[in-house]
């Protein structure tokens, strides 16, 4: 298992891209994977930075990544803000973008990039799991 200790501050997040694109490279992930891979964590990583900590730089995110049954894990953990993954809205995709409200496609494109993702809040914090078949 590798591990990965960042800030929330936004610049981080390059680095916790670079940490996740590797981790994949090394399981043996093609390009589609690794790319589905990186724009999950880019979505779940700003997520965090930006809502859990309300963007503020001083919050710490632990990534994890590793492989088990042909499988990608990405995990993240922090302490910030928790929120109901159930209460947020699926997105209204309409033909007129001027009515289309802007964000909340983060939660919707993790969903559709990975296979997995499970959500646990206790008193330790806040973690995402998301996983990816490898080769699938």
């Amino acid at each position: 298992m590798a591990e990965l200790l960042v800030t929330s501050d936004l610049d981080q997040l390059p680095l916790v891209l670079d940490f996740v694109r590797a981790a994949c490279a090394d399981a043996g992930m093609n390009e589609d994977e690794v790319f589905a891979c990186e724009l999950a964590t880019d979505e779940a990583c700003a997520n965090i930075m930006q809502h859990a900590y309300e963007g503020r730089p001083d919050g710490e995110i632990l990534v994890r990544c590793w492989t088990a049954s042909e499988q990608m894990f990405i995990r993240f953990h922090d302490s910030g803000q928790p929120f109901e993954p159930r209460d947020i809205e699926p997105p209204m995709f309409t033909d007129d973008l001027q009515e289309r409200q802007v964000g909340g496609l983060g939660l919707h494109f993790m969903r559709t990039l990975m296979d997995e993702i499970a959500f646990e809040f206790d008193e330790t914090g806040n973690t995402v799991t998301m996983s990816k078949r490898i080769g699938g």
